[in-house]
């Protein structure tokens, strides 16, 4: 089987995994890792659970919502372009009918108290997923003292000031750089070493 037939192979299961993982994003972006985690990692392979927070870091600092530019970026790692648009559209589809369907509805059910009391419960539910999500990805990007540090000195400055968090990921990102250079004139590992048995695990191109 060629590489070309390969990537062909993959664009419905990206279509379907993302089709699927859509309608239960209720939150943003963030509550569905849990779910892309089990479905991409896990189940289908396509990344390695240390690459969720890089998927997620690429896709918070390039314009557009995190759960799209997650979907065109897993798509891509596994099916080049086509992967990348199949993804996409997996992801936007559902969401798509399910806001036609929900426009129709809204002015009959807007008051009543079962759909209100429905949303105040999925409300907790979301904030577990995203702590959930955030407990798992720590445990891959929080690899030494400095990313400690780092994760810490984002935190208040979340909190405590209105800086915007776009400025805060590029002084991540830039702290980075300089942490990175000083371990390198030191001989000091960088980071955790990947390895990857499979030559082929990404089929995607350039990524």
């Amino acid at each position: 089987m060629t590489k070309k037939t390969t990537r062909r192979n993959r664009l419905w299961p990206l279509f379907w995994t993302f089709c699927r993982i859509a309608p239960i994003t209720f939150g943003g972006g963030y509550a569905m890792i849990p779910v892309l985690e089990r479905e991409a990692v896990h189940k289908r392979r396509w990344i390695k659970q240390e690459d969720v927070a890089d998927v997620l870091a690429v896709s918070q600092t390039i314009p557009g919502a995190v759960a799209l530019n997650a979907a065109s970026f897993i798509g891509y790692r596994v099916a080049g372009v086509a992967g990348a648009v199949a993804a996409v559209v997996g992801m936007l589809l559902p969401t798509f009918l399910i806001v036609i369907g929900l426009s129709a509805l809204l002015l009959a059910f807007r008051d009543n108290p079962k759909a209100a009391a429905a949303l105040q419960g999925m409300k907790p539910a979301v904030i577990a997923m995203i702590v959930y999500a955030g407990y798992r990805m720590a445990k891959t990007a929080l690899v030494d003292k400095s990313t400690i540090a780092l994760a810490a000195a984002a935190v208040l400055l979340l909190v405590l000031t209105p800086l915007s968090p776009i400025l805060i990921i590029v002084c991540g990102a830039l702290a980075g750089i300089g942490i990175g250079a000083w371990k390198h004139r030191h001989g000091i590992e960088t980071s955790p070493r990947r390895y990857y048995a499979d030559p082929d695990y990404f089929i995607g191109d350039g990524i």
